[in-house]
Formats: C-alpha cells, structure tokens, sequence
C-alpha cells in the first residue's frame, strides 16, 4: 500500500509541475482536469470452471461467478498549448491479468506520459500511453460491446516509448513510434532489438473514421529473436443517427526462427452493428473470427491451433448522465475441442454477464 501512495505522490507532483512550470521564459497558461471511471460486473460461465477464471485469451471481465471490479481508474490531465501530460492509475481484474508481466509498482499504471508541441500540429509524446492499436480500450462506455473482441484481447492496450504526429488538417492524422516491445512497460530480459510502430487516420466526413496501424518488433530474447509484422486496420461508419458499424481486421507474421525466411500467421476480422432506439437504450450484435493455427498469440495447445468464432449480444441502459448498465450474452464455437468444462472439452463455451459503470 505504500509503494501505492508513493507513487500517487510522484505523478501527481509530475502533474503540477507541467502545471506551474513551462519550457519557455515565459509561463504558459495551462488547465488540469480529473476524471475517474469505476465498472463493476458479475458474469457467468455456462461451462462453470472450477478456478473462477474464463478462458486465457481473455484479459477483461474473466472472473466467473464472483462479482468483481474490472476496472477502477483515477486521471490527471494537464494541456496547454505547447505542454500535456497524462496519469492515471487503475486497480481491477483488467490490470491483474492483462498487466501480470509487468513490474507490481507499474501494474497500477493506467497512463504516465508527457508531450511537447516541437511544431505546428506537430507533438512530441513519451511514457505509458494507450496503444495505437485497435478501436477497442479497457474502458467500457467508450466501446460498443460490454466485453471486448478476441481481437482486442489479443493486440496491444497500452504501449510505452516516445511517439511523433502529425495532424496537418482535421482529415488526415499520422504518428510514428519508438516502442519497448508488444504491450510492454519493461523491456523483455535480454532483449535489445528496439520496435516500431506506426499509424495513419483519415476522416473524410465526420460520420466516416478510416484507421492503419501497424507493429514491427521482437518480443522474445535476442539469442532466439523472432520478428513480428502486424498490421490493423479498421473502419467506423454512422450510418444514421441511430445506427453505427465498425468492420476491423488484425494480420500478423511472426519469424518461425531467428534468421528465418518463413513465417507463421495468424488473422482476426470483426464486425460489430449498433442502434440506439433511444438516448437511453441501445443494443449492440458482434460476429468475430480468431485464426491463430501455429499458436503465436494463442497457443491452445490443439491440432488446429486457436480457430475460434465468436457471437455477441448485449443490451445497453444509461437511465442518467455518467451511468451504464449492460447485458451481454456471448458465445465462442472453436474448430478444435479448446473449452474446459469440469473433466470434459468441448468445441464452446458461453457466458453472460452484467456491468455496471459509472464516470465523473
């Protein structure tokens, strides 16, 4: 509990520092703000594992039949015209599960960063960031589903190292990174090679948002390196006031050995449909498909490797401002016999849960 509150203590002194002082003689008028994000769920397990906890490849809401917290997260956000920097820091199943590799101190980091402006539209940004990947993040209300896609699971949350864009216009966005590795804080022992990634945004319309990121790293030691090449790409279009879609795909090489001209790939597309009846009530459906048959992201351990489709449902209310109350049935239909029930595998599993989230 102490290294906690040191650790408060430090960011949040970060945080007035950038708010009192500013790289230049002169002082510049900047504005901190603070928000927090608290979601709560109970969800269940039609196969009833014995150990509470849903399937390895899913790193949110995964405790079954237990009512628990997935993600509580405190913010400070600095910004002035040429300084920003975020803190948050976070407690919940999301960061003790998908945050385990990582140092204990540093598994309560939501975000730690800071940026510079180094040029019209032009920013300079370094720390624990959000990754640059995906449309999906840990916090619920902003995404369309109450759990997230086996893409998501599987793909950067966060990322750490120093990251360059670029916004020329309000169509067109471009940023590039220096990274410590795939969703790392602290670097894998005994590896050195350093990692990249890259992202290119183009909005059109308001109602149309176009998105390619890509990853180039090694997340293995350098005595058995394996290169990565990742690409997601994905589309989100409002079609009407009510109705939205989000169509997305992920593509991944990995190196089957170091020095090797042969890769092992592994794909995973979705889409997911949402209407909003009312400000109050909306419904969401999602279809995903995994492949990953050589085991890199998912290793199942079964002849077809990971081949998994996946079906959801869930029900959103929001009965006053800054309040959410979800309901999600989800099922998951693999090739291979890749579920646990009691003594048993099976080809399925399916859960339904609840969540209730509530921000300021």
């Amino acid at each position: 509990m102490k290294k906690i509150l040191l650790l408060a203590g430090a960011l949040a002194a970060a945080i007035t520092m950038f708010a009192q002082e500013a790289p230049s003689q002169e002082k510049e008028k900047g504005k901190v703000t603070f928000s927090g994000y608290a979601e709560a769920y109970y969800s269940y397990d039609l196969n009833n594992p014995a150990n509470h906890t849903k399937p390895g490849f899913l790193y949110n809401f995964n405790r079954h039949n237990e009512l628990n917290l997935n993600l509580a997260m405190v913010k400070a956000n600095y910004s002035s015209d040429r300084i920003r920097a975020n803190v948050g820091l976070m407690a919940g199943t999301y960061p003790q599960y998908n945050l385990a590799a990582e140092p204990t101190l540093m598994q309560y980091v939501y975000e730690a960063n800071v940026g510079i402006r180094i040029g019209k539209n032009v920013w300079l940004d370094a720390g624990v960031m959000p990754a640059h990947i995906g449309f999906e993040s840990a916090i619920g209300k902003d995404c369309p589903t109450l759990t997230r896609s086996m893409l998501a699971e599987n793909s950067p949350y966060y990322e750490t190292g120093a990251k360059v864009t670029w916004t020329p216009n309000d169509k067109w966005s471009f940023a590039a990174m220096y990274l410590n590795g795939w969703q790392r804080i602290k670097k894998v022992d005994g590896n050195q090679t350093p990692a990249f990634g890259t992202q290119i945004t183009f909005k059109p319309t308001d109602k149309i948002l176009l998105n390619w990121s890509t990853y180039i790293g090694n997340d293995l030691p350098d005595s058995i390196r394996q290169m990565r090449y990742f690409n997601n790409v994905y589309g989100t279009f409002s079609i009407t006031d009510k109705f939205s879609l989000i169509g997305g795909l992920d593509y991944g090489l990995q190196q089957k050995a170091k020095g090797s001209s042969d890769f092992n790939s592994w794909y995973s597309p979705i889409v997911i449909a949402r209407y909003a009846f009312t400000d109050k009530f909306a419904m969401a459906g999602r279809v995903e498909y995994y492949n990953d048959e050589h085991g890199v992201v998912i290793n199942s351990g079964t002849p077809n490797g990971f081949q998994t489709t996946g079906y959801s449902l869930n029900l959103d209310f929001t009965p006053v401002d800054h309040v959410m109350f979800r309901l999600e049935g989800r099922t998951f239909n693999g090739k291979d016999k890749t579920f646990i029930k009691g003594t048993e595998v099976k080809n399925t599993s399916t859960a339904i849960t609840a969540s209730l989230a509530v921000w300021f």
